[in-house]
């Protein structure tokens, strides 16, 4: 199902750039109105302006933290995903020599085409939505051929082997449902906009502190905004698998794959 979400489908790397704009306009913004508002000040408002951009920077650290680790969970969920799904294609490969011979090559030719279509899936871009549920679909048909094969043996066979088998293909297609839910999962849209809020709320507060205080912003501040927009850019591109420089290994599926080629 294609993302609903505004920033989801924007470029990571333009999200980023944008934040740092959105930050320096907000502290250029706040510089000015500080020193409008200079003469006016005195020393308990420039307390009160310092304790606010604490605060902000505190809450700014928790927030990070928080969506940071949200991001990073979902990437371990892919990579663990990948994983367990190279690994049913593979149990369902190896009880494949346990079936009959009717029906034996069958299944094996089934089953590599099932994996050529679920590598070729893992390469398309997550944006590519049609594409992606075109893949799935096809795998889903194959599936349903296999589970047909796979009811057949069981009714004129039986025994253990053939609910074996049957036992592997469904957990071949759990993986593959799982699989494709966690791409779709990511860090909520709204926890993104209350962290980008944040940033910009803070470049407003340093800029009007450094101006009320009579002390511009130096090279420190310069270089938190834009280890603030690295951390931002790698949130993002955890939470957006096969789209961006951070990317799910693919090799435990390739490797099973490959194997099973006939």
């Amino acid at each position: 199902m294609a993302q609903s979400e505004l920033m989801y489908d924007i470029p990571s790397y333009l999200v980023s750039f944008g934040l740092f704009a959105l930050m320096v306009g907000a502290m250029l913004l706040g510089t000015v109105t500080g020193k409008r508002l200079q003469m006016n000040e005195n020393e308990e408002s420039k307390s009160q302006a310092n304790a606010v951009q604490g605060s902000l920077l505190g809450l700014l650290a928790l927030l990070l933290g928080f969506t940071f680790s949200l991001s990073l969970g979902r990437y371990d969920q892919r990579s663990t995903e990948v994983v367990n799904e190279a690994n049913a294609l593979g149990t369902a490969w190896l009880r494949t020599d346990l079936l009959s011979d009717e029906r034996r090559e069958e299944a094996k030719a089934l089953l590599s085409r099932y994996g050529i279509v679920r590598v070729e899936a893992a390469r398309v871009s997550a944006a590519d939505f049609d594409r992606r549920e075109e893949l799935i679909r096809a795998a889903e048909t194959i599936f349903g051929n296999l589970w047909t094969l796979a009811s057949d043996e069981a009714r004129e066979v039986g025994g253990p082997v053939a609910m074996a088998f049957a036992a592997s293909l469904n957990d071949m297609i759990d993986a593959l449902s799982s699989r494709d839910a966690a791409i779709d999962r990511h860090v909520p849209e709204l926890v993104l906009f209350l962290l980008f809020g944040t940033f910009i709320l803070l470049g407003g507060v340093i800029g009007f502190a450094s101006a009320i205080s009579g002390v511009r912003p130096g090279v420190p501040i310069y270089a938190m905004m834009i280890l603030i927009v690295i951390l931002v850019f790698l949130i993002i591109d955890l939470d957006r698998p096969r789209r961006g420089l951070i990317e799910v290994d693919q090799t435990k599926l390739i490797t099973t794959v490959e194997a099973m080629k006939m």
